[in-house]
Order: structure tokens, then C-alpha cells, then sequence
């Protein structure tokens, strides 16, 4: 059964630019499909359109009938004096009203009516309130408050006067418990801490309904989807697997694309070369050599089919590192911080040395960025001592974002902040995808993962030997999240950094401080190593040494039936095979330079080339695939 139809959907907000161009593709009932793309290609559009929010200019949406939809970004208006509370029992709303009248219709029976209606009626809604839970309400209601860290004092606070964050948490909660068929997730894991996190995505396999999400969680999506739609230019590309399937299906549709083109643009080069020799030999008033060329002209036209595949370019800049001098780094002692009667952190004691790479993890409101900031100067301690080796300088890109005179253009702001030429100061911003008129926009036009883009790429021209990063890849797409591992991967300094995105903490973590309950546990090792190590219940206690963790066991791959002696033998024949054509095509390319004058011949040589070619491509076909499987046999 479909669930969701999309069938060629065209939506555009500015004339001439469609933001969704022809999307077509369905969601089957139960699946769990991730909805792809870079930041304004159309994601949350869709999404909008899908819940009858936005009208679509042209297609068709088709929900199937009697299937609850709901949108997690959507936040519904609430009556003022609404409590978090009185949120998550609009969930309820069918059951309370079940309740109602089943205590209208007790009242009617204790007075003495005793019609068989009446009898038939409570049977009825007494057996639909126990299949929909009405006796379970409030247990269902704290496992998933406990679950999204919906403490009970927040359930007290008033809906209205809560952060975006907490109420995208609430509304979650809420969705949750009206048990809907259809999920629309719209980034739900930006404001979930680790713990709230894993408990969504255990709660979502066992999830009976359809889910389609929109995430920049690389790990979210490996555990939650199945399947991939990727909108490009405003239609879809299909994947039929979860994010990991994806990222090399993508990379390998690319390659086969571009030789694809080579392939083409290599035939087209060798035709119009011939072409051009048959018009010069027709000027002679031979009729039939120029009905020949024009025949291989209009051959070249059907042959131009492959667009040239298009790839971003990676960033080419570094961070400005400087030499680091001694061992000490950074030396924390016995430091406590708390506001008003809340402690968030006592008697915490740590050593920093050069070249570590540091995960500082915990609950939302642990008080991680506050450390942060006692770090940098930004807040005081109420206790302790912190000492920043001699040689140490500072980089810092915090969570949230600040400019000083915001009514700068971006050129403007690089060549006020770190004087340089206009043309540096352009040449950076392209090196961010900041290109075109889009330097001259007013910093306080960009969106929040654009203005970090933007600050990354200032703090790239410092020299700096301790790189300090609060949530770094919030609000930036999967394509942003790559650009700013890349230049952290080439950064040879010492690495501090909060972050709730498991693919960064296990790219870069060496070291593992994890904040709770008031202490830090430092742990030396990997993130794997740390869960791994927390599961067996050896994590180091607070304070304490960190212990020792074997590394993860390695599981063998499954290996092909008579092992690989038969493979190897199949792969050099294949490699013999394709250097024996090489060599004939070689000698053919030799002959078809010395029959340059010689029409007829040079025709001859050519057809047997264009064979060549085609046997090539399916040996080089078979050598790929044979390689491929010896790999994977030898693990």
C-alpha cells in the first residue's frame, strides 16, 4: 500500500527559479526513507507541501486515507496559559473524550436506566479505551518525557515562554504519544542531546508507521532509514539503502557517469576528426564522401547524451597552525561553577597535552558550553584554577554566532577583521561556497550554518595551536559537515570540541570527557572505545584513570566458497586480456596515423577501432568486478 504519492511537483518562489522541478517518487506503507539534499534545495518545502501548509504550482499529493500525518518542525499554536503538560494531553484529546462519555453514560446506568443501547454503547468505548491505552496514559507519557529529557519541572513551565529547541522536544513527545502512522521528521536530532538521540532511534525500529526524514545526522540515518530520495535540481535520485549505501552509490554513479561522458567526448573528438578529413576530401566534388561525412556528423549529434556529472570542490584552505612549544597545554584544577542553587560542574581536575583531540559530551544543560567558556575567558568560576600553557593561542568557533557590525557585507567583513586584499578576501569566501553577488549580501541576511561558514572561514587565516569548537556542524548540511571535517583533519593542533554529531566525535575524538552529574569522566581513548569499554561497565570513574580497552573484535567476512586461489587465477586472466587489447589498440592508433591520406582505409581502421573499444570497455567491466569480489574475499 503507498502511503505518500509525489508526482511531478513544481514549486517556485521567485520567478524562473523552481525549487522543486517535476518531483516524483512514493513512500510505500512502513518504510523508513531519508529525504536528502543541500540547505534550500526544497526539503522542508515538500514536507510543507505534504501537510497542505504550502500549495504546490503544479502536481499531485496523494496521502492514503484514514493515515495520521504529522510534521515534527511544525509547532501548533496552543491557548494561552497552556503548561508543557497540558500539551502532551492534547495526545490524549479521542481518549479523554471517550472518557467522558463513558462517565456520562456510568452516571445514566447508576440512576437506574438500563437500556440495551445504553449497555451496547459503554461495551463498546470501554473495549476502545483499553486497545488505545486509556489506562496507560500517564505511564506512556513519562517513558517518553524520560526518553526526550522532558525533566518534570519542565512539564510545569508554560508552552509559550519555552526555547525553539524545547519546544521542537515537546512537539516531538507529543507526536509520539497520539501514536501517528505517518512521521514527518524535519531535522529532529538538532536539538536532542546523545542520550535523547539513541532513544529516538530505538523508538522509531520498533515504530509500526511510516517515517520520511529530513536529517543532516549521518549516524540518524544509517540506524533509522532503509531507503533514499536525494532531490537534485528539484528532482529525485534514488538509493535503495541507508546513508553509508548512499555515500558510495553517489560516488560511484559519479565515476560511471563521468567515464560515461569521457567515453562520449572522446568518440566525438575522433568523429569530428574524421568528419572534417571526409569534407576535405568532398571539396574534390565527390558527392558520396560528403553525404558520408554529413551521415557521421548527424551520428556525433545522436551521440552527445551525457551531461557533464558535476561535484563541489573541496575546500583548499588550512587552518594557519603555529609551532607549539612544551607539553603543557592546558591545566584545570579542582574548578566548580554554579548559578544560583543549580551546580553544574565540581572539582574537576584535568591535564591537556599537545596533540590531543578532545570530546567534551553530555546532556542538554550539563553545562559543556559554560566550561567552554570559563576555557576562553567568558565566564568565571566559582572555584579552581585554569591555566592555558605559554604558547598556547586560541581558536574558537562558538554555537552561536556573532558579528559585530552585522550590516557588513561579507568581502567587507573579511577585509575589516583580517586586512587583506579585496581579491584574498573573495578568494577565501569562494574557497566556503560564498561566490558571486552572495559576497556583497549583508552578514545579517545569512542563514545560522552560513554565518559559521562564515566564521570558520575568518578563523582559518589564524595561527592557532588549540582549536576550540561548540557544536560546529549545527545546522549545516551533510556537504557543510564534510567541508569543515576536511579542514579539521588537516589541523595538526590540539582539538577541544562539544558536538552531538556521532560521525564527527568518531572521526577525530582521541580523548573522551563526559559530563554528568556535576563531574567529568575522562576517558583516553575512541568514542567506539568509550561505548564499548561504558557497556562493560570499566569506564573510569570521576577523576580516575582511564582503563585500558582491547580494541574493538574484528569480524571476518564471509569468504568466497573454495577460497581465493580460482579468484586470483580469473583476475590476472582479465588483466592479461586487457593488455593484450591495450597492445592492439596501440598498433591500430599507429595505422590509422599512417592512412591519413588514404580514405578508404582510414574507414576501414576506424570501424575496427569503434569494435576495440566496445570489447575494451566490457574487459575492463569484467576485471573491475572480478577485482572487487577478491578484495572483499581476502576481507
Amino acid at each position: 500500500m503507498i502511503d505518500i504519492s509525489v508526482s511531478g511537483i513544481v514549486k517556485e518562489f521567485e520567478v524562473g527559479k523552481k525549487i522543486l522541478d517535476g518531483l516524483t517518487f512514493q513512500v510505500d506503507s512502513g518504510e523508513r526513507v531519508g529525504l536528502l539534499g543541500p540547505n534550500g534545495c526544497g526539503k522542508t518545502t515538500l514536507l510543507r507541501i505534504l501537510t497542505g501548509a504550502v500549495r504546490p504550482d503544479e502536481g499531485e499529493i496523494v496521502i492514503a486515507p484514514n493515515r495520521r500525518l504529522g510534521l515534527i518542525s511544525q509547532i501548533p499554536v496552543y491557548p494561552a496559559g497552556y503548561t508543557v503538560e497540558n500539551v502532551l494531553d492534547t495526545a490524549f484529546a479521542p481518549l479523554r473524550a471517550m472518557e467522558e462519555e463513558m462517565a456520562a453514560l456510568s452516571q445514566r446506568m447508576g440512576a437506574g436506566e438500563s437500556d440495551s443501547a445504553l449497555l451496547s454503547r459503554y461495551d463498546k468505548l470501554s473495549a476502545a479505551f483499553q486497545s488505545g491505552g486509556g489506562y496507560e496514559t500517564d505511564t506512556g507519557k513519562n517513558k517518553v518525557c524520560s526518553g526526550l529529557s522532558i525533566p518534570p519541572a519542565m512539564r510545569e513551565r508554560l508552552f509559550d515562554k519555552l526555547s525553539g529547541g524545547e519546544k521542537t522536544r515537546v512537539n516531538l513527545a507529543r507526536l509520539i504519544l497520539e501514536d501517528t502512522d505517518i512521521l514527518l521528521l524535519d531535522e529532529p536530532t538538532n536539538h536532542l542531546d546523545l542520550r535523547a538521540t539513541q532513544w529516538l532511534e530505538e523508538y522509531l525500529e520498533k515504530f509500526k508507521g511510516t517515517v520520511l526524514a529530513v536529517s543532516h545526522d549521518r549516524y540518524f540515518l544509517d540506524k533509522v532509514v532503509k531507503r533514499v530520495v536525494e532531490i537534485q535540481e528539484g528532482k529525485a535520485e534514488f538509493y535503495s539503502g541507508n546513508y553509508s549505501f548512499y555515500a558510495v552509490e553517489k560516488e560511484r554513479r559519479y565515476e560511471e557517469k563521468l567515464r560515461q561522458y569521457e567515453k562520449e567526448q572522446a568518440k566525438i573528438q575522433q568523429l569530428e576528426k574524421a568528419a572534417e578529413q571526409l569534407r576535405i576530401w568532398a571539396y574534390s566534388g565527390n558527392d558520396k564522401i560528403f553525404k558520408r561525412a554529413q551521415s557521421m556528423e548527424k551520428r556525433i549529434e545522436r551521440i552527445r547524451r551525457t551531461d557533464k556529472p558535476k561535484k563541489d570542490r573541496k575546500m583548499e584552505v588550512r587552518f594557519g597552525e603555529r609551532e607549539f612549544r612544551g607539553d603543557e597545554v592546558l591545566s584545570i584544577k579542582n574548578l566548580e561553577k554554579s548559578f544560583g542553587e543549580r551546580k553544574l560542574f565540581s572539582g574537576v581536575s584535568l591535564e591537556v597535552e599537545g596533540g590531543e583531540r578532545i570530546a567534551l559530551l553530555g546532556d542538554n544543560g550539563a553545562g559543556k558550553s559554560t566550561l567552554i567558556k570559563i576555557i576562553m575567558g567568558e565566564e568565571e568560576p566559582d572555584g579552581g584554577k585554569l591555566r592555558k600553557g605559554p604558547t598556547v593561542k586560541v581558536g574558537y568557533l562558538p554555537q552561536i554566532i556573532h558579528f559585530d557590525h552585522p550590516e557588513r557585507s561579507l568581502v567587507d567583513t573579511m577585509l575589516y577583521d583580517l586586512d587583506c586584499t579585496a581579491q584574498t578576501a573573495r578568494n577565501r569566501l569562494a574557497s566556503f561556497k560564498f561566490r558571486g553577488e552572495d559576497v556583497f549580501k549583508p552578514v545579517s541576511a545569512l542563514s545560522g550554518g552560513e554565518q559559521s561558514r562564515l566564521r570558520l572561514c575568518m578563523l582559518m587565516d589564524s595561527k592557532i595551536n588549540l582549536l576550540i569548537l561548540d557544536e560546529p556542524t549545527n545546522h549545516l548540511d551533510i556537504q557543510s559537515r564534510e567541508w569543515i571535517e576536511e579542514a579539521v583533519e588537516e589541523y595538526e593542533g590540539n582539538l577541544l570540541f562539544v558536538s552531538h554529531d556521532r560521525y564527527f566525535i568518531d572521526r577525530f575524538a582521541t580523548r573522551i570527557w563526559m559530563l554528568e552529574d556535576g563531574q567529568i569522566t575522562d576517558f583516553k581513548g575512541s568514542y567506539q572505545e568509550y561505548l564499548s569499554a561504558k557497556e562493560k561497565g570499566k569506564a573510569a570513574s570521576p577523576g580516575g584513570p582511564s582503563p585500558a580497552v582491547p580494541p574493538p573484535e574484528k569480524k571476518d567476512k564471509p569468504k568466497r566458497p573454495g577460497g581465493t586461489k580460482n579468484l586470483e587465477k580469473e583476475v590476472n586472466a582479465a588483466e592479461r586480456a586487457v593488455a593484450a587489447a591495450e597492445e592492439r589498440m596501440y598498433d591500430l592508433e599507429q595505422e590509422i596515423q599512417e592512412a591519413s591520406a588514404d580514405y578508404l582505409k582510414l574507414q576501414e581502421l576506424y570501424q575496427q577501432r569503434e569494435s576495440l573499444e566496445d570489447e575494451l570497455a566490457h574487459l575492463y567491466a569484467v576485471w573491475e568486478k572480478l577485482a572487487a569480489e577478491l578484495e572483499e574475499a581476502r576481507g
